[in-house]
């Protein structure tokens, strides 16, 4: 029977009400409607238009009057049914509609902006193409040379090439329009339209063979490749220390899928890791490789997605939303430095890459690779209960031992009357590494040049107005802004509240890199953090300086920590070691370690021996310790016990659900009737514990208030069930009108 009714997910449905929604085909667009084709329908009592997808295609409907579709928005399907799958997935695991996925899914070039437009359209130039034989245009080249000279050399030039852009042969022979367009009308040429790639600008590398692999690297290669051709869903862990050659074993896994007609995907958690991943991998798989991240311009990122989708692109690498790449016939997908934070969006949907990993992996039958120094506990834990195949590389790949380190107490410094953020220990290690000649990387995770500043006499500290949290001082402007709003005001001369001197407390890249210049005058420092590299491209032009200018320092927050492969990198500086230990947050001691074994493997990648400074005012400190000879195995044992103590995940899954509005009263209001919501819910799942509610550590942003209820327990469809219901009841209640209600699973914080 033919298809007269389409099942669609409607942009205007809020998540209370989101569900697949009926509407009548007109027999005008039958064969322009199909799954996965955006449409717009009219949507509630007022019947606005909205834009909604297609789910599927029925040939009735259980309702007797149906609204019908007002216009078909794609030439084709947008959407694989696999991707719709994955759609309904991702609004049942991450609490969003199924429009906020399919959202996060397509380029934004693929949207329209508020006059209808598409926000990206196909590029196309204009081609010449000669119409004669070479016989016919040879002679009339020669009869036009002294009439029309002009006319005479586009057609010489078209006979050497026979087909050539417009504009190309107009800036060659320096000719005109008007020329080109009567050789159009008499028949010589023939114009037309071809569509071109805005790609992205990318080094041009020489090609290379796949690196060769040591003993552990290839019996870690074998080890995959197997799991790969078994034709099943896997899921695998890839353990290696700093500089063991994990991307060679990416590499030759990665070729080994695109020889057997697999596609690839490969997710880095910062854009600054991509232009080196892009150089290592382009020079391997040329043009089979296309790139997906933030920094790209909306064309590019639109025609970068359709390679992807027309299958002209089979290895995809960028940042987290990459994961929604348009592949066919998913092989491999790996999911490199898999610890990091930025793999979870902040943003609705707030999903979590790795999550969406094992779907789609799970779909495809495709081997899906978690790798890393520093893998996340839970994605140990499940290596050792056998949830995930397990790897490990031991050693270095050029068998250098790993870098000397050497912890200095910070209070040792303090009583010797230095007072300064780099330490005497850490100055004579720059000192000997301008010497010689070799570069240098500094970590401090906090950019601008103070924390805060405050008044000595009266206690006085400068608060964002829209934030709780202090401004921090950027001294190249003499500002202090909001890191989380972007508010920003001069500083005064003296305490606006008493007239007292204002002291200037904490430290941040800007204060640290002054410092470097006040002890090494005329020495060169590069920085790098988010103030920046804010630019398109930025980081890649700080990065490529930095190694062929041989600059001797640089300093950053933890955009330095990850990824970075400098073969005359043979110091690390840690500044502030304990910064993050203290957060009260579960994974701080997780987060300390991965950060300081990161950032000291940096050093001593090449041929010369690394060594590394780690400042701290808390030595003993034993994640510190464990971070300094990247005992990775003595920091499992003692944080996954320290996890069953606090009944923390991995042991539990853990969900927090967080209420957010402009009314603090309000807010809490919300969050008291969640907690009320899912205690109920708690005592009829059993073996689950509510939390709360409370206020986050930043609890204001930007004039919003945030509370939170956490629930836990090892039930997770339940729980994900008795969250949702809470969701849509407070989101329908009008007595929280304004109130924001979304969940995270295991955000951490």
């Amino acid at each position: 029977m033919p298809n007269h009714v389409a099942k669609v997910a409607v942009s205007a449905a809020t998540y209370s009400i989101d569900r697949p929604y009926d509407y009548l085909i007109p027999e005008e667009f039958s064969a322009a409607v199909c799954v996965g084709t955006r449409v717009e329908v009219p949507f509630g009592k007022a019947n606005r238009s909205s834009e909604g997808v297609v789910l599927s295609l029925e040939s009735d409907s259980e309702l007797a009057s149906l609204k019908s579709i007002r216009r078909v928005l794609d030439r084709e399907n947008v959407l694989s049914e696999q991707q719709i799958k994955l759609a309904l997935f991702m609004r049942e695991r991450f609490f969003c509609t199924v429009y906020d996925a399919v959202r996060a899914m397509l380029p934004a070039g693929l949207w329209f902006d508020q006059q209808g437009k598409r926000k990206a359209n196909d590029k196309t130039i204009e081609i010449a193409t000669l119409a004669l034989s070479g016989d016919e245009a040879e002679a009339l080249v020669e009869a036009k040379r002294m009439r029309s000279p002009q006319q005479s050399a586009l057609l010489e030039l078209l006979c050497c090439f026979e087909t050539l852009p417009t504009r190309d042969m107009l800036l060659h022979t320096g000719a005109k329009r008007p020329s080109l367009n009567a050789l159009v009308k008499a028949g010589a040429i023939t114009l037309s339209e071809r569509e071109v790639y805005r790609r992205p600008e990318m080094k041009k590398v020489e090609s290379a063979p796949l690196p060769e692999l040591n003993l552990a690297q290839k019996q870690a290669f074998e080890g995959l490749s197997g799991l790969m051709a078994s034709g099943r869903a896997n899921a695998a862990l890839l353990f290696g220390v700093t500089g063991s050659g994990k991307t060679s074993v990416y590499i030759h896994l990665i070729s080994d899928a695109l020889l057997k007609g697999k596609s690839a995907v490969l997710l880095v958690p910062e854009i600054a890791l991509t232009p080196q991943m892009l150089e290592t991998f382009s020079s391997h798989f040329g043009d089979q490789v296309a790139v997906l991240h933030s920094s790209l311009s909306v064309g590019e990122r639109y025609d970068e997605w359709k390679r992807i989708k027309r299958g002209e692109a089979h290895l995809v690498i960028g940042t987290r939303s990459a994961v929604f790449a348009p592949v066919s016939d998913l092989g491999v997908l790996i999911i490199d430095e898999e610890q990091e934070e930025t793999y979870q969006s902040e943003n609705t949907p707030r999903y979590d890459a790795r999550e969406v990993a094992k779907f789609l992996c799970a779909r495809s039958g495709a081997l899906l690779l978690f790798g890393s120094a520093t893998p996340q506990i839970a994605s140990m834990y499940a290596a050792r209960k056998g949830t995930y195949s397990y790897f490990e590389l031991k050693e270095r790949y050029n068998e250098k031992e790993l870098p000397t380190v050497e912890i200095v107490d910070m209070k040792r410094e303090l009583r010797r009357g230095n007072g300064s953020d780099i330490s005497s220990i850490l100055r004579d290690e720059l000192q000997r590494n301008l010497d010689s000649g070799e570069q240098s990387i500094l970590f401090i995770n906090r950019r601008g040049t103070n924390k805060l500043v405050s008044c000595g006499e009266c206690g006085y500290t400068y608060r964002c107005p829209n934030c709780s949290v202090s401004l921090t001082y950027h001294s190249a402007k003499r500002r202090l802004m909001c890191h989380y709003c972007g508010y920003s005001r001069r500083v005064d001369s003296a305490c606006p509240s008493c007239g007292g001197e204002l002291k200037f407390i904490g430290s941040g890249t800007q204060r640290v890199e002054e410092e470097l210049h006040e002890l090494f005058p005329g020495v060169e420092v590069l920085r790098m953090d988010t103030d920046t590299v804010t630019p398109v491209g930025s980081h890649e032009k700080l990065l490529d300086e930095f190694r062929d200018r041989n600059i001797p320092i640089m300093v950053g927050t933890q955009m330095v920590t990850k990824g970075l492969n400098f073969e005359n990198v043979t110091l690390v500086g840690v500044i502030s070691a304990d910064q993050s230990l203290y957060s009260g947050d579960y994974r701080a001691g997780e987060r300390t370690f991965s950060l300081i074994t990161q950032v000291v493997g940096r050093s001593g990648r090449g041929s010369k021996s690394g060594r590394a400074v780690i400042q701290t005012f808390t030595p003993e400190n034993q994640t510190i310790r464990q971070a300094a000879v990247q005992d990775y195995e003595d920091f499992y044992a003692s944080e996954i016990e320290l996890r069953r103590l606090q009944k923390a995940p991995p042991l539990l899954d853990r969900y927090t659900v967080t209420a957010s509005g402009q009314s603090e009263e309000q807010v809490e209001w919300a969050s008291r009737y969640l907690f009320d919501l899912l205690t109920l819910s708690a005592r009829e799942i059993g073996g689950t514990s509510v939390l709360g509610p409370a206020p986050l550590p930043v609890y204001r942003v930007n004039n919003r208030y945030r509370y939170r209820v956490h629930m836990s327990g090892n039930q997770s469809a339940a729980i994900r069930r008795a969250i949702s219901a809470a969701i849509i009841s407070c989101s329908s209640d009008k007595r929280f009108r304004g109130v924001t209600i979304f969940a995270d699973h295991d955000p951490g914080d």
